[in-house]
């Protein structure tokens, strides 16, 4: 209370600097403003700034560690596709070669069937030319011995 007096006390008018009971009391206001400016701003805005920069650099950590996981998973997949490319393509040629060898197989056996249907044909035909070559001939023998009767009997 004392101080409150004294720097409510008629001031001098008068230098630059008055050395009166203003000097210590705006020290003590200046360290109480600061004591209390600290205690309740400085210290709670520091505190979530500090909670805000520990928050950012986890968060930062998980966004690298992520980032690395998923170009990992990504070089994983990567390499499945080209491993499912190259299947895929060995399974395309394996099956080209073997519809080429099937291809071939049905055109051996379709000329084989076609030979020998060819050949039974021939025999058949043969056969059937002889048999009609023998009766051509069985014929022609009795048409000549009906001729020769005739001309015998016409003499």
């Amino acid at each position: 209370m004392t101080w409150l007096l004294l720097a409510e006390a008629a001031v001098p008018e008068g230098g630059l600097f008055d050395l009166d009971a203003t000097l210590p009391l705006m020290a003590v206001q200046v360290v109480l403003l600061t004591f209390l400016l600290n205690s309740l701003f400085f210290r709670p805005v520091g505190k979530v700034v500090e909670d805000r920069e520990g928050y950012i650099t986890t968060s930062l950590a998980d966004s690298k560690q992520k980032l690395e996981q998923v170009q990992r998973l990504e070089a994983e997949l990567t390499e499945q596709l080209r491993g499912a490319r190259q299947a895929a393509q060995a399974a395309i040629l394996e099956a080209e070669q073997e519809v080429d060898n099937l291809y071939r197989e049905a055109i051996a056996t379709t000329e084989a069937d076609a030979n020998r249907t060819r050949e039974k044909a021939r025999r058949e035909i043969e056969t059937q030319r002889e048999q009609a070559q023998s009766q051509l001939m069985s014929k022609v023998d009795e048409f000549s011995t009906k001729i020769i009767q005739r001309l015998l009997a016409v003499s």
